[in-house]
């Protein structure tokens, strides 16, 4: 088994929504296709299964799919999911925390698990940007009804 590295990607984002309308944009089929996938499921229920599937997706026209278990499913507090990362060779754990506050919705988004090698630091560095590129769109997609 590979160590893991101690560094993990530790996002905070402000939403200006309720948690219940953030929480669903990101951990539901519907909200997630509303700004970032296309064709994405989620089995709203720890145990469940998560699957986000991209269809000519950005500048580079992706197409392709990731997914993993769902570890816990708490609307609108708390979304836990495993996942691969980029490089396909092992899942990471994926932590997003909503907390109200009187501006809205503090997002905390931290994603651990890489592996401790050359690979796992570019894994985690190809997390950090996309995470932060995520965040952003979801972000305006809620606030504004902004989609890519």
């Amino acid at each position: 088994m590979t160590k893991k590295m101690n560094e993990k990607v530790d996002f905070k984002i402000l939403v200006r929504a309720e948690p219940e309308r953030v929480y669903d944009a990101i951990a539901t089929s519907k909200g997630l296709d509303g700004w970032f996938t296309n064709g994405a499921s989620v089995d709203d229920h720890a145990g469940g299964r998560l699957e986000f599937v991209w269809k000519n997706h950005g500048p580079d026209h992706y197409d392709g799919s990731n997914g993993g278990p769902i570890l816990e499913y708490n609307r609108p507090h708390r979304f836990v999911f495993q996942w691969k990362v980029d490089t396909d060779a092992y899942n990471t754990t994926v932590e997003i925390d909503f907390k109200k506050v009187d501006e809205g919705t503090l997002v905390h988004l931290v994603e651990h698990g890489y592996d401790d090698s050359p690979t796992g630091l570019r894994d985690l560095l190809a997390r950090a940007t996309g995470w932060g590129e995520v965040l952003t769109m979801m972000k305006y997609y809620v606030e504004h009804g902004v989609t890519y």
